[in-house]
């Protein structure tokens, strides 16, 4: 997710003026950056496999679910405490956008490992 980094970015090079919101949404979109990368390597690696005792599809649907709420209220709280700074404010902004294409992540996991496998069980 190019969108948490460059609104990390944007956040941490522009001068605070609310310690406890930007640290906030630095730690949220790290976290974020994190558990994607997890993700990835789980299935790069095919890591999934072996670990037949996790459901994975629902361990990402969950990470993105709950990711995706902390990254809104994250972008909400930056939105509103930005002061007009332009750093500050493109990093709420690309906090919404990454927050959308979270959104966009969970209906399409969602679509492949819910709505394929139930029609793939009736033929």
């Amino acid at each position: 997710q190019i969108c948490l980094l460059i609104g990390f970015i944007s956040v941490n090079n522009s001068p605070w003026t609310n310690y406890s919101a930007y640290s906030y949404f630095q730690i949220v979109t790290i976290c974020d950056l994190v558990m994607i990368l997890f993700f990835y390597i789980i299935h790069i690696f095919r890591i999934y496999r072996k670990l037949t005792c996790v459901s994975w599809p629902l361990a990402e649907f969950l990470h993105y679910l709950i990711g995706t709420i902390l990254l809104l209220i994250a972008s909400i709280v930056a939105a509103s405490k930005s002061y007009n700074l332009t750093g500050l404010v493109a990093g709420a902004t690309f906090g919404f956008l990454a927050t959308v294409l979270c959104v966009l992540s969970i209906w399409s996991s969602y679509k492949v490992s819910c709505i394929t496998q139930s029609t793939s069980k009736y033929r």
